[in-house]
């Protein structure tokens, strides 16, 4: 389990995130959902140690660290280094031994290729390839489905499902309502710093709807298109 306590963050004047509280249990999917500057990746990077903040995070397993895969909107590579070796690095790190990554490559990545010539899409999916080799108890994946293809969305979306199984906890953040309508057992909505609403899944379209209607409004017919 992840408990949050009170946490809080600024940087200098402006406060990002406001005194949350929240709990995150093994076996269940978390999706935390917002509009643009509302805190989300803010609050993942506190939560993975990434960032300092007022407050508390705990789990039950410590280091923290050694159990977290943290999958962030835009990841990370060093100029010079071929999928295959950033995976290599990874199980390194965590004194995994993999021979055979061609084997563990479901998402058919060129692991010959330098990581940075890959597409967003592409650098996600080794991304995750990575955390998911690690064996994590944990996972945060800031927008996993954002510039990935729609044959990956749906590996990803049964990846989810299948580490719900296995009893591990998940914490996603999307702009794709469907997908987190089909993987979450429970979403929170964020706004301004806050968590303001906790929905369960019988009132999942309902949210949808809600959050369209805020969302567009009478925008489109402003355009006059008809």
């Amino acid at each position: 389990m992840i408990r949050v306590e009170q946490l809080s963050k600024s940087f200098g004047a402006k406060q990002v995130l406001k005194a949350i509280n929240l709990s995150f249990e093994k076996g269940k999917v978390y999706g935390i959902v917002g509009a643009n500057g509302a805190g989300k990746t803010t609050l993942f990077r506190c939560i993975a140690g990434l960032e300092t903040h007022s407050g508390l995070v705990e789990s039950t397993q410590q280091p923290f660290k050694n159990y977290l895969g943290f999958l962030p909107t835009n990841p990370y590579f060093f100029p010079k280094i071929t999928g295959w070796e950033y995976l290599r690095l990874f199980c390194v790190a965590r004194k995994i031994s993999i021979t055979d990554f061609e084997e563990k490559n479901i998402f058919d990545l060129p692991l010959n290729q330098y990581a940075i010539t890959y597409s967003t899409g592409m650098k996600k999916k080794l991304a995750l390839t990575a955390i998911l080799l690690l064996k994590n108890d944990y996972f945060i994946l800031d927008e996993p489905f954002n510039g990935v293809d729609i044959q990956s969305n749906i590996i990803i979306t049964e990846l989810i499902k299948k580490l719900k199984s296995l009893d591990k906890t998940i914490i996603i953040s999307s702009h794709i309502f469907s997908t987190l309508s089909t993987t979450c057992d429970e979403i929170h909505l964020l706004k301004d710093g806050q968590f303001i609403r906790k929905v369960l899944p019988s009132e999942f379209q309902l949210l949808e709807q809600e959050m369209t209607d805020f969302t567009v409004g009478d925008s489109i017919e402003q355009l006059n298109l008809g």
